[in-house]
């Protein structure tokens, strides 16, 4: 017990100091997350005892640059080259003067909330759905005089509707395949749990929309700048990766913006260097965050949350709960839904089967919980991109998670009045 929470210890250290600091200062701004990390990571190494020093920075350093977070930061620096090339040539302006111009008021909140459900339905992938409308959700709080930390919300939402729910997901495709069952059958499960959560989201900000205020003259809205976003969400639903996606919206942007004199070549060097500069922060973030969990899972932090969930589960119920709260901890503790499912995925199974849980049940709690704590933790991947595209502090977007938030607890009655019955 005592070897296992000192493992875990770092992941405590680095919440504590974050808030007593910001509870301290008053602001939970200006502590910079990034030293919470740098404190929090130096205290991972410190106590990673019964090894040389340069073999503990050695192992931080190899969580630091894993494939999946060398991948990360590679989508970091292209969503921030796009993002900012597109908004030197106009792109996001043109696009929220569309957006404007066809939504009505009262429905601006539910139809951003419904588009980045539908693309992330459409390419599985709540990054990419992040990546491509952050930037304009952005630009119509502006344009509105919203919340620009709600607006962003709204999409980060979204996106883990269709990150939870779609057949070509990474978190499905792992469940489904980690207990034994079909796409199609989880999605059937998943959809009883998920549709009544999105339902009263979208009345929620159906009822909030009715208070804003679109600007009394819409500029004529520059077709041709539209196209970079039009092409990148076309691509990413016919299920381009999405780097590719970037990429192909980076050159469309840099073509366009020099043959409508939105800038020269070098104006838009110069904008892609500034986008790819202010992820640096982000790049920092995710580097750090991978050290110090590979540093937890090295000291037998993940086992010791698997051994102390798992040895006193009793019945369908406790066995569903153990799991959920299997895959929520491990999510927290590597910032990566993938991972989390891919990491308990077969000591689910075994508790599934011991105490007669179905599979379809078991692989939709695992992906549904997952994708909640994603959502809710500020240095998950989609978290930390959607703050840098919309220049936000990731704790200020937290409130405003209501889908994520709705998500959880829907599945967690789920768990505790065993819905749906035919699956409990």
């Amino acid at each position: 017990m005592k070897k296992g929470l000192i493992a875990l210890s770092p992941l405590f250290v680095f919440i504590a100091f974050y808030l007593v600091t910001s509870i301290i200062a008053g602001d939970f701004y200006k502590i910079p997350i990034t030293v919470a990390f740098m404190v929090s990571s130096i205290y991972a190494i410190i106590i990673c005892n019964g090894k040389p020093l340069m073999q503990r920075i050695n192992t931080y350093s190899r969580g630091a640059a894993t494939e999946q977070m060398m991948l990360m930061i590679w989508i970091f620096v292209l969503a921030g080259a796009f993002a900012h090339s597109a908004k030197t040539m106009g792109s996001i302006d043109a696009t929220v003067n569309l957006t404007l111009s066809l939504l009505p008021p009262q429905m601006i909140l539910a139809g951003l909330f419904l588009a980045a459900c539908f693309i992330s339905l459409s390419i599985g992938t709540s990054v990419g759905t992040v990546a491509a409308l952050v930037p304009i959700a952005a630009g119509v709080a502006t344009e509105t005089g919203t919340d620009v930390a709600l607006m962003t919300a709204i999409i980060v939402g979204g996106s883990f509707f269709g990150d939870n729910l779609s057949f070509i997901s990474d978190t499905t495709i792992m469940a489904t395949q980690t207990q034994g069952c079909r796409l199609s059958d989880k999605f059937r499960v998943n959809v009883f749990i998920v549709a009544p959560a999105a339902i009263v989201i979208l009345i929620v900000y159906f009822l909030m929309g009715t208070g804003v205020q679109t600007p009394q003259q819409i500029p004529p809205v520059e077709w041709v700048k539209v196209i970079p976003y039009l092409m990148v969400l076309i691509t990413a639903i016919l299920g381009m990766n999405v780097m590719a996606v970037l990429t192909l919206g980076i050159l469309l942007t840099g073509l366009i913006g020099l043959l409508t004199g939105s800038f020269d070549i070098y104006g838009w060097f110069g904008a892609m260097g500034e986008g790819i500069l202010s992820m640096g922060e982000l790049i920092i973030i995710t580097m750090m965050a991978g050290g110090m969990l590979e540093l937890i899972r090295q000291q037998g932090g993940i086992d010791f949350i698997i051994r102390l969930l798992t040895r006193r589960v009793n019945g369908k119920r406790g066995a569903e709960l153990s799991i959920a709260a299997l895959v929520s901890l491990v999510d927290i503790c590597t910032a990566n839904n993938t991972v989390a499912i891919l990491t308990v995925g077969r000591i689910s199974k075994e508790v599934g089967d011991r105490y007669g849980v179905d599979n379809k049940k078991c692989a939709s709690i695992l992906d549904t919980f997952s994708c909640t704590v994603q959502g809710l933790i500020p240095y998950g991947a989609q978290m930390l991109i959607a703050a840098g595209l919309a220049s936000l502090n990731p704790v200020s977007i937290l409130p405003y998670l209501y889908y994520p938030f709705a998500l959880g607890i829907v599945a967690l009655l789920s768990i505790l009045f065993r819905y749906p019955k035919r699956y409990s």
